[in-house]
């Protein structure tokens, strides 16, 4: 009888030890993020703190530009890291590099509540969380008549009033592919011809910008009075100039995703996944847009329509975007930059 007291007794220390490592091992694990570093409080407050919570983990962030953390993580040899954000252009290089692993959807179930275009933009890897656009933004105080599409560009009342984005930024190869446009061509098959129109644009710029806060300079100074810009910075240059107006333009803006993937040398894949489901709910997404930080890519957001005037938001807005494929561009791009550089003489 005492035996067998004695064995329940060992019994249940032993599992009771079993349960107290378990729970020192959640405990002990630690999620590292490579992400940009900016709006580190809200972040923290919407994101990192509620998720601690619910993952029972530590987290650890890698901060730097897109490029930079991308070559960190192509030394390690996709090692070092388990979340990694990126804009699509760089993640699709990522992707090219065998970098990321694929993603399990079935452990992602918020992605069924994004938009379409969001769930898997490039391929099997990770999802868009946010939903941004390229287009044109204009001082409507100064410049008559308004600007209704992408080859107002090139008129002649904009003479020495217009900024581009530098050929290295997110948005600069894009304007390659609406100055092949403009001429009537494809980029990628008639190079020649999309340079020759940049060549006509170049008298109606100002100056090329390589940061949102660059460009808010050149606005808030009257230097510039046009811009091709992502509409991230609108805020900005609203706060500096109040009547600068994103133009609505027949041939529609292009779209630019914000992704996030899963590096192949992640040590914590189910960890990765619970998070990349975590910033992709219905709260984590509502809470970013009324603050400022990030669009929705959620269908679930509701918004009021000053809360959404600085976002690309609404199914009709989605809708209407162009997507670029990045493949192709990142292709095209070191002979984008050469040629670039020739006409501005950089």
């Amino acid at each position: 009888m005492k035996a067998s007291r004695f064995a329940r007794i060992l019994s249940l220390a032993l599992l009771a030890a079993v349960g107290s490592t378990a729970a020192a091992q959640a405990q002990s694990k630690t999620l590292t993020i490579s992400w940009w570093g900016y709006n580190g409080e809200k972040m923290n407050a919407n994101i990192i703190t509620p998720f601690k919570k619910i993952c029972g983990c530590e987290i650890v962030f890698e901060t730097g530009n897109n490029a930079d953390r991308l070559n960190k993580l192509k030394l390690r040899d996709g090692k070092g890291v388990d979340v990694i954000y990126l804009t699509d252009s760089f993640s699709q290089l990522g992707i090219e590099q065998g970098l990321f692993q694929e993603v399990d959807p079935s452990k992602i179930p918020n992605l069924a509540d994004i938009y379409e275009l969001g769930k898997a933009p490039q391929g099997k890897y990770g999802p868009a969380y946010t939903i941004g656009r390229v287009g044109i933004v204009y001082d409507s105080a100064k410049v008559n008549p308004p600007i209704t599409a992408w080859g107002d560009l090139w008129r002649d009342d904009l003479k020495s009033a217009a900024s581009l984005p530098g050929i290295t930024t997110t948005a600069g190869p894009l304007v390659v592919l609406v100055a092949g446009k403009h001429g009537g061509a494809d980029a990628y098959e008639d190079t020649d011809k999309a340079f020759s129109e940049i060549e006509a644009l170049k008298p109606n710029v100002v100056k090329n910008y390589n940061t949102g806060s660059e460009l808010v300079n050149l606005i808030s100074t009257g230097e510039v009075r046009v811009a091709l810009a992502q509409d991230f910075t609108l805020a900005s240059m609203q706060a500096a100039v109040p009547t600068m107006t994103w133009a609505k333009l027949t041939d529609g803006d292009i779209a630019t995703l914000n992704t996030v993937n899963i590096p192949k040398g992640s040590e914590n894949v189910e960890l990765a996944h619970q998070f990349i489901n975590f910033i992709l709910s219905k709260e984590v997404q509502q809470a970013e847009a009324e603050q400022g930080v990030d669009a929705p890519i959620s269908t679930k957001v509701s918004l009021t329509p000053d809360q959404a005037k600085i976002w690309t938001y609404g199914a009709d807005m989605v809708a209407s975007l162009t997507r670029i494929d990045y493949a192709k561009m990142n292709a095209a791009k070191a002979e984008w930059i050469d040629r670039w550089n020739e006409v501005f003489g950089q």
